[in-house]
């Protein structure tokens, strides 16, 4: 047996260094492969939508050790995020600076301070842009459930958090159990989804969820959606908002790193009439970078659109003729919705 293989860590060190770095939440989990039924399945239904990433290094998804030869221990690591709860077309996790920038930081630190405690630690850490399933590694850490909703749900802080993990090469001296599923009959997040986007409990079809359909969504969304897209320009948390945890929740400390940002709190109609330029300045380090330009000003005009916002018509009919297709597509459609002037259309 190896030097690695024969060692092991305290896993209190290993707690006590994570909240050093600033994490609300950790969590130690045997880093065993992963069943890979529920991914499979979710895949063959096609719910992916055009996460082409998602059907990649399946292997390495489900498995740490195909990740870090040797991996024997998953860190599971959250920040709180919880926000202002003023209703706002952008989702409170995006409101300030990018979460993954947070967690790459403090992962950072904490890997000084493993390897500090053994210099011949090997490591691999990731957010949700690595190949690390960190819901599933979330909830085997003993941080929360699964919830019927897909997010992971604390019993005592709910589910505003964002998460990352780590995975290690040494063995702890003590597991943290995982947590039991505590959403029992509750179903209120699955009648609140404006689109129906779970098929079953707990499963998530991105092609009907608005977060899929604001973020990630480069094409038109599918016109039978467009009409629910009020009240959302990027993200969506309806399904957390109407849950119980979160009502009761033990707000945790909020992050400095990740503070409020101007963009965070304009509505629809100011989000599409950004230009170039000042969206660059206003969005630069925050979450609205991944849909883009053109992305925030589509699903900001489908968000007027759909809430029939007379208000915003000069808004929209400026955009009508914009040099972007699709947000000219969006516009013309938000400007159906909100008809001319006088059109007393409710």
């Amino acid at each position: 047996m190896d030097a690695a293989a024969a060692s092991s860590l305290s896993a209190a060190e290993v707690r006590a260094a994570a909240i050093e770095c600033r994490f609300a939440l950790v969590g130690l989990a045997p880093a065993a492969p992963l069943d890979p039924s529920a991914l499979s399945s979710w895949l063959a239904n096609g719910y992916a939508a055009d996460m082409r990433w998602m059907r990649e290094r399946l292997d390495e998804r489900l498995d740490p050790g195909a990740v870090l030869p040797g991996a024997r221990t998953v860190i599971a690591l959250a920040l709180p995020y919880r926000g202002d709860p003023q209703p706002s077309p952008v989702a409170r996790y995006a409101r300030g600076r990018d979460y993954h920038y947070a967690h790459r930081d403090g992962m950072k630190a904490l890997r000084k301070r493993l390897l500090a405690l053994d210099p011949t630690l090997r490591t691999y850490a990731c957010v949700d842009t690595g190949v690390a399933m960190e819901k599933v590694w979330a909830e085997r850490a003993g941080l929360g459930w699964i919830g019927k909703n897909g997010c992971l749900i604390h019993p005592r802080h709910g589910s505003w958090l964002t998460l990352s993990v780590m995975f290690v090469d040494r063995a702890v001296d003590a597991y943290d159990a995982p947590q039991a599923e505590l959403c029992g009959t509750c179903d209120r997040c699955l009648r609140a989804c404006p689109t129906r986007a779970f098929p079953a409990p707990g499963v998530v079809d991105a092609r009907r969820c608005l977060s899929y359909q604001t973020i990630e969504n480069h094409a038109p969304a599918p016109a039978e959606l467009r009409p629910r897209f009020k009240g959302h320009a990027f993200g969506c948390d309806v399904c957390q908002e109407v849950c119980p945890y979160n009502d009761a929740a033990e707000p945790l400390r909020e992050d400095d790193r990740v503070a409020a940002r101007t963009i965070g709190g304009m509505d629809a109609a100011e989000l599409a009439s950004l230009g170039r330029e000042e969206f660059a300045r206003l969005a630069s380090g925050t979450p609205l970078m991944r849909p883009g330009y053109r992305g925030v000003r589509k699903s900001a005009l489908y968000a007027l659109g759909a809430a029939r916002d007379a208000g915003a018509r000069h808004v929209v009919e400026r955009l009508v003729d914009d040099p972007d297709p699709i947000v000219a597509d969006a516009a013309r459609w938000a400007l159906e919705r909100i008809g001319g002037e006088g059109d007393p259309r409710p």
